[in-house]
């Protein structure tokens, strides 16, 4: 390959993704696991980041090569990135994400089952509403982290505890990224450009999702499938939405029924 910037990133982001298949694939094979068992129960696996690991949230379902089971959390106060400054910009997100106690108000809003787990993102793994959520919701369910533990590591913990979202974890999903996200330096910046987790936070999120998929298969529960027309026909495409759509109605509707 000729040596332009954007060659040097796309070599990067391989050898992001080798190293993810090197080293996750027990961490990958534990965290399908904990996503089966709950779904197979009749449970739902939560979903959840603030600023831009929403992407990875929303990339677990719905989306083409997806199945309900999974609940995505998305607190737009915390994730909506499209006006920058102004009313609802980033400095406001990037301060309420900080805020002690907001994990506990969004966490208020629902009656989590028995057999529910959590799949928390955040790539720099102090996000203060992630990390508190995770705390909060490892006293009920199993809790699987995304994050970038090299970057974590060097990080200072901002939630009151003192603890990284990897601190509170039973898996932990490494996106083996570079410090600092973004992969290549060069004269006349002041930072290195083209950031890197949201392609190994995607990575390791479908490749959970394909090998939950799978076992669901083996346990004869094989799940409603969002697919493309183009791959099984219009008719039967309609079908598995609706009825994935359904699916999904029926499993988030008990997070609603709070005891009396």
């Amino acid at each position: 390959m000729s040596d332009t910037v954007a060659d040097r990133y796309l070599e990067t982001l391989q050898s992001v993704l080798q190293q993810i298949r090197s080293t996750q694939a027990a961490a990958i094979e534990s965290a399908a696991d904990i996503c089966a068992d709950a779904i197979a129960a009749g449970g739902l696996v939560h979903v959840f980041g603030s600023g831009h690991s929403r992407m990875i949230v929303e990339e677990i379902w719905p989306r083409y090569g997806s199945f309900p089971g999974f609940h995505p959390i998305v607190e737009l106060s915390l994730t909506a990135h499209h006006q920058v400054t102004g009313a609802n910009g980033q400095r406001q997100a990037m301060f309420i994400e900080r805020m002690p106690g907001l994990a506990a108000q969004i966490a208020r809003n629902f009656h989590f089952g028995e057999h529910d787990a959590l799949i928390a993102v955040s790539s720099g793994g102090t996000s203060v509403v992630t990390v508190e959520l995770a705390e909060l919701l490892h006293e009920r369910m199993p809790v699987i982290a995304i994050t970038a533990v090299e970057h974590s590591a060097l990080s200072e913990p901002q939630a009151p505890s003192g603890r990284r979202l990897m601190d509170c974890a039973d898996v932990v999903l490494d996106t083996c990224t570079p410090v600092g996200d973004a992969a290549i330096s060069m004269p006349g910046l002041v930072g290195p450009v083209g950031p890197t987790t949201t392609v190994a936070g995607a990575a390791l999120a479908n490749a959970v999702k394909t090998r939950v998929a799978e076992l669901l298969v083996d346990r004869g529960c094989a799940p409603h499938m969002l697919a493309s027309p183009l791959m099984i026909g219009a008719e039967t495409s309609a079908r598995e939405f609706q009825a994935a759509y359904d699916e999904h109605g029926r499993r988030v509707s008990s997070l609603y029924q709070f005891p009396r």
